[in-house]
């Protein structure tokens, strides 16, 4: 296996912190195909509802139907992970990522086109549990959580990518639907952009390494040693080699689903449903709504395609920054204080964004009208709300779930959470026109705003927390 060389470091004796930064940033990669793959679509609505003559419900499940594949690929993504390996994994999300972003550009019927993003949505969902877990897994416990949380940066830079992406083609164009370079309208475009970040994605990978837990699990302990050689030095290898082995049940077999039931109980392991609920309030509060209707939202409330697209690029720098915070503190406070934190302040904006809402008044085209002062707290909450998300759940949530369970039951308890957090988001997804139609905005916004006050208590209750611990501490 041709892989990236071995640095003098490495050789020394001591930890080759380049190489592990170097292979993590790879990994990241898949994160920013996720968010490319998940904000792409933001820019595309007018497009699609052109192209295909799509209804509001239609159109909704040609927004959600990425999701369906989401929630397959990172079901599927954990246990093939534990049989064919990580990195394995993470090439063949590469793969689909590429066929997705052609087939998605190129589609000329509904059916393709949702079958386009289904492939996309089995890479995101495969990368989004893979590139994380990955990560952990090569990862010294003292600095984990700042690169795992790089993952987090990579998913906002591919949705500002993708958000900057489609403002300029539509700008070029004239609007997303209008033709672009070789006739093709500008959203098709938008979809294609991303076979560049994906092919480079597919190259790279081919230079990383195995994750050295999964070739314990697989009883592969030279090429474990090997790899933990490189990564920490002769004498730090042979004595994590240990820990790991250690850290593996006393019946240790192949990795199973049932393994993430209690003998003793016959229940479900208690870690497991709070890998459940991690992942399941971080959709609950509405923030995909934001990254795949913002230009609809924006232009519901009286601004046009070309200012609300504009609109979406800011979100996506605030997202940066605020995620380049949590790398800042993420090892210092831990990941619990940032959970808390994060759910109230995003309760709190949600509210704000719920009552300028509930005061918009309509025109008599039946088209949402906010005032000038409303407008603004609208716009200001709402971003406020994306900065909390994005300081707090959305990158904590990844790194807990990349961490926060035991070798042996890793990948299973990954699929089980990975698939339970992309349902969550198709059904937030696919419900958000439908509630917009029958509640409104402000009703809709309200439900998620209940969301993110009930995740205070979840993370007080039920969240311990994971700082500074090796993966071999970890209970279940």
């Amino acid at each position: 296996m041709n892989s990236i060389p071995l640095s003098k470091a490495s050789t020394d004796g001591g930890e080759n912190t380049r190489l592990i930064i170097l292979i993590s940033c790879v990994a990241t990669i898949g994160g920013f195909l996720f968010g490319f793959d998940s904000g792409v679509i933001n820019g595309t609505v007018d497009g699609l509802k052109q192209a295909f003559h799509s209804s509001s419900a239609g159109t909704g499940f040609e927004v959600a139907s990425m999701l369906l594949g989401c929630a397959i690929g990172a079901f599927f993504a954990g246990r093939l992970a534990d049989r064919w390996g990580r990195r394995a994994v993470l090439i063949i999300s590469a793969v689909l990522f590429l066929i997705s972003a052609v087939g998605a550009g190129m589609a000329n019927t509904s059916a393709i086109f949702i079958i386009a993003r289904v492939f996309g949505g089995f890479a995101v969902g495969a990368a989004s549990v893979m590139s994380p877990a990955y990560i952990a897994e090569v990862t010294p416990a003292r600095y984990r959580g700042r690169l795992a949380t790089v993952q987090q940066i990579a998913i906002i830079g591919g949705l500002f990518c993708a958000f900057l992406s489609n403002y300029l083609l539509a700008k070029a164009a004239g609007a997303s639907t209008e033709a672009l370079w070789l006739g093709h309208a500008a959203w098709r475009w938008m979809f294609w952009m991303q076979a560049i970040p994906s092919t480079v994605f597919l190259l790279l990978l081919l230079l990383i390494p195995e994750s050295p837990r999964y070739l314990v699990v697989k009883d592969r302990k030279k090429d474990a040693l090997k790899v933990l050689t490189r990564l920490y030095g002769a004498a730090e290898a042979k004595t994590k080699l240990v820990e790991i082995e250690g850290s593996l049940s006393a019946d240790h077999h192949r990795p199973r689903l049932s393994d993430l039931v209690d003998k003793t109980t016959g229940k479900v392991r208690k870690i497991v449903w709070i890998g459940i609920g991690l992942a399941t309030f971080q959709q609950l509060v509405g923030i995909n709504v934001v990254f795949y209707y913002g230009a609809v939202l924006w232009q519901a409330v009286g601004f046009s395609e070309s200012d609300a697209l504009l609109i979406n690029v800011l979100s996506g720098a605030l997202s940066i920054g605020a995620c380049l915070v949590t790398v800042m503190l993420i090892d210092r406070i831990g990941r619990k204080p940032l959970l808390w934190i994060g759910s109230a302040g995003m309760a709190v904006s949600l509210a704000l964004v719920t009552f300028a809402f509930a005061s918009a008044g309509v025109d008599a085209a039946g088209k949402l009208e906010l005032s000038d002062s409303m407008g603004t707290l609208a716009l200001v909450a709402a971003n406020i709300y994306v900065v909390f998300f994005n300081m707090s759940w959305g990158p904590v949530m990844w790194v807990m779930l990349g961490e926060m369970f035991p070798n042996q039951i890793r990948g299973s308890s990954l699929a089980v959470a990975g698939a339970a957090q992309w349902t969550s988001n198709f059904i937030i997804t696919v419900t958000f026109p439908i509630l917009l139609v029958s509640i409104g905005l402000a009703g809709t916004y309200g439900i998620y705003t209940v969301a993110a006050m009930i995740s205070v208590f979840f993370v007080l209750k039920y969240v311990y927390e994971t700082k500074g611990r090796e993966l071999e501490q970890m209970e279940g």
